[in-house]
């Protein structure tokens, strides 16, 4: 009985997660109509997570990230702020011999970005990306200049599911009200 039960709550929490993905990407559909034809992937900076979804709406991960250590909209370089708004990957490229100096009296950090750095269209803000770390223990916090870090181990994970092209959303503070945007 105990493993009926087990099992039955185990499938009643596997399709309440499907319907709220599925729920999540139609509000991104709805609200930021974005090309989907290479998938998508959503970053909400108030819950600090990472959601790819196929091209027909399914999600294939989440994981958990670091972004900008300030709140808000990105203004300018140096402002540790994650920029806001729909964007697309542009170029995967090899980091693995990358380093960078962040600034905290530390120095130069080899190869700090993890093996690959899905580099963003962003503008005018130039250096935005997707990467890995360094430092694993950043990650769930707010610890960047404003890329978005991931686990090394999920960052390949994340080129396998991704390519130029994958529309990147990246959510606002306050992020989405789901049920309001599903709604409507």
């Amino acid at each position: 009985m105990k493993i009926f039960k087990a099992l039955f709550t185990f499938i009643l929490m596997a399709v309440a997660t499907c319907v709220s993905a599925q729920d999540l990407f139609q509000t991104l559909v709805a609200q930021y109509q974005p090309e989907t034809q290479h998938g998508l992937v959503y970053i909400d900076k108030q819950e600090l997570m990472l959601y790819v979804f196929s091209p027909s709406g399914e999600e294939r991960a989440h994981y958990r990230v670091a972004c900008g250590r300030n709140k808000g909209q990105k203004q300018r370089a140096g402002d540790w702020r994650t920029p806001e708004g729909v964007f697309h990957i542009c170029q995967i490229q090899d980091s693995s011999k990358w380093g960078h100096d962040f600034g905290f009296g530390i120095g130069f950090i080899p190869r700090c970005y993890g093996h690959w750095f899905f580099r963003l269209d962003a503008g005018r803000h130039k250096g935005i990306g997707i990467h890995g770390t360094h430092d694993p223990e950043s990650i769930g916090t707010r610890a960047t200049e404003g890329c978005i870090r991931l686990e090394n181990n999920d960052l390949e994970l994340f080129k396998q599911q991704v390519e130029v092209g994958t529309t990147v959303i990246i959510s606002p503070e306050e992020g989405l009200d789901i049920q309001q945007s599903a709604e409507e």
